[in-house]
């Protein structure tokens, strides 16, 4: 078992910055991919961002490229999502997931293929 906890969360200004964080506990050696998605008030959950764990391959969603940056602590077992020149459309509660045993080059980027979710950190950006 694995389980995820987010942090980080919280009420920004359009144009400001946050950083959010999932502490990963249990059992997590091997080849596994750790992601961020999102769900906004009445969408679908959507990808963000994900990071094979060893080998650091990241992936990243058109909308959020050249604004977020996903990256990983190996010691805190922490993946952190830096999310800069934040809009209102960013808002949604954001969540963490695990893949284990990841097979692709790159990590995935289809919630199905994620074995464990945390509870979510919410982010409002105001105008």
């Amino acid at each position: 078992q694995v389980q995820l906890v987010e942090s980080g969360g919280g009420l920004v200004q359009a144009g400001g910055s946050l950083r959010l964080s999932c502490a990963a506990s249990g059992r997590t050696s091997g080849s596994y991919a750790m992601a961020w998605f999102r769900q906004a008030p009445g969408k679908e959950r959507e990808f963000v961002a994900a990071i094979k764990w060893s080998v650091g391959i990241t992936y990243y969603t058109d909308f959020v490229k050249g604004r977020f940056t996903i990256s990983r602590d190996n010691a805190k077992k922490t993946v952190y999502l830096q999310m800069n020149s934040l809009k209102p459309e960013d808002t949604a509660v954001y969540y963490c997931a695990a893949e284990i045993n990841s097979g692709s080059y790159y990590p995935a980027s289809t919630e199905n293929e994620y074995d464990y979710w945390g509870q979510g950190t919410r982010v409002t950006v105001s105008s």
